[in-house]
């Protein structure tokens, strides 16, 4: 008997997770090919996606690759779609790549954590370390990094695994006789030999159920709780996930490494490595319910300052609560902190993360919640994705001399780059568009021209 044509997509997207390059392409391709031949329908595409998606090159709590995020956004029928990993960029081509093929307005980012001297007795948005701030870059155009800028990468990647390893000695030390080996139990979990914290709880989680002879009595021990109350929360495995991660890795777990200012790079040093990249420093804010992050309109007078381009927000966290008395004082921070960010002409980037299982795959564009927002957010959308066409094909992002001759206002600037995503179709031809546009063009000449191309492009 043949398999359907249902089963052969599910096997094929499960191939789009492969940890070989080669593997993803042919699956996206064949299942373009399948489009093409009406065996799936994919849905018309709306204003909607997720720019802040984490792939398996740091830790996707799906196990989704840059290609199968590309391909999910087209089959949920996003628009846009981005991906942003921690402390990598080992994504970036193979997930703009296939989102050229999907006809996805797609961007790419980096996200990692800085120290900040000026907030080194604040908690800023890195919970209960001060001074320490997680920070993105956005529009990276290219895996590949410029030298000498690739060395601060190599700087960070070295700092990790060295975090890791002492962690997870502690917590092996913790755990015993359940012990984990670094590079042979959690090193193959990942694609590049990236692995995070989560692949190293994902690997206990998985040994203790494998190795350990009774695991409800193992685990009531170490986490220090009646069996029964063990018993219930391992039948749910996201709160059994996060509850044996506060125990053992986060501040106050028994594998906790406090950090010093020695142990991320500062905000001035990843600035330069994101400005090298030709992409656009990004402040990652939280929630609005630190210290640091009280004061939205004089944070971001400081990140603006060190060079702040952008800013991101995980809008789910934000709205999305059980509690009313949670969901009216952040929410009430969400909107201070957007129309700060707006009043100084700083586009909002917005996603769910997807680094954790049970993540949305899709922000509700929708809610009621988000519905003062939304014009905002699709505006942010369309404008990482036009600096980083702009950049990738010409060189001519909004950092460039040439952006910066044209548009010395910012939020001038701000709107040629959204006009061009608006007007940028993502199945425009490189070799066409090269005739089209230089460095010698002037930016209205830029959108007439963009604008014919969409109208050649929406009609065949």
């Amino acid at each position: 008997m043949s398999s359907s044509p249902r089963q052969n997509t599910s096997d094929i997207e499960t191939g789009l997770d492969n940890f070989s390059a080669v593997t993803r392409k042919n699956c996206l391709i064949t299942l373009l090919g399948m489009v093409d031949a009406g065996l799936i329908n994919l849905p018309d595409q709306h204003e909607i996606g997720n720019l802040h998606c984490h792939t398996f090159y740091s830790y996707n709590g799906y196990g989704f690759s840059p290609s199968h995020l590309a391909w999910l956004g087209r089959k949920l029928g996003a628009s846009f779609m981005g991906i942003v990993d921690f402390d990598v960029l080992d994504g970036v081509d193979e997930f703009l790549d296939a989102c050229a093929m999907l006809n996805l307005r797609g961007s790419a980012g980096l996200e990692t954590r800085v120290f900040i001297p000026e907030f080194a007795d604040l908690e800023i948005n890195s919970p209960g370390e001060p001074g320490i701030a997680y920070f993105m870059g956005l529009g990276f155009t290219s895996s590949r990094t410029p030298q000498p800028a690739a060395g601060l990468l190599r700087l960070i990647r070295r700092q990790g695994v060295e975090r890791n390893q002492e962690m997870l000695k502690r917590i092996n030390d913790y755990l015993y006789p359940l012990t984990l080996d670094y590079n042979n139990d959690i090193l193959p979990l990942t694609p590049n030999r990236n692995a995070t914290e989560r692949h190293m709880l994902d690997q206990i989680i998985n040994q203790a159920a494998l190795k350990i002879k009774d695991p409800l009595s193992f685990w009531s021990e170490k986490l220090g709780l009646p069996s029964v109350e063990v018993s219930a929360l391992m039948a749910d495995s996201v709160a059994f996930s996060a509850l044996v991660r506060k125990k053992l890795m986060k501040r106050g777990g028994v594998g906790y490494i406090a950090p010093s200012p020695q142990s991320f790079p500062t905000l001035e040093e990843l600035n330069r490595f994101i400005l090298a990249c030709g992409a656009l420093p990004c402040f990652a804010w939280l929630d609005g319910t630190s210290a640091g992050e009280s004061d939205p309109e004089e944070l971001l007078d400081f990140m603006l300052a060190q060079g702040a381009v952008m800013v991101n927000i995980i809008p789910e966290r934000n709205w999305n609560l059980t509690d009313p008395q949670e969901k009216n004082r952040k929410l009430d921070n969400l909107y201070r902190f957007a129309a700060a960010a707006q009043a100084r002409a700083l586009p909002i980037n917005i996603g769910t993360e997807m680094n954790s299982y049970g993540q949305r795959w899709m922000d509700d564009f929708g809610a009621r919640e988000l519905k003062p927002l939304r014009t905002a957010f699709i505006d942010g959308a369309h404008f990482i994705y036009g600096h980083t066409q702009m950049q990738r094909l010409w060189g001519l992002g909004w950092q460039s001399a040439w952006a910066a001759a044209h548009f010395p206002e910012r939020p001038a600037r701000n709107e040629f780059f959204t006009q061009i995503g608006r007007r940028l179709s993502p199945q425009a031809w490189p070799e066409i568009l090269s005739e089209l546009i230089s460095d010698q063009s002037h930016p209205q000449e830029i959108i007439d021209k963009l604008g014919e191309l969409k109208e050649k492009v929406k009609h065949g």
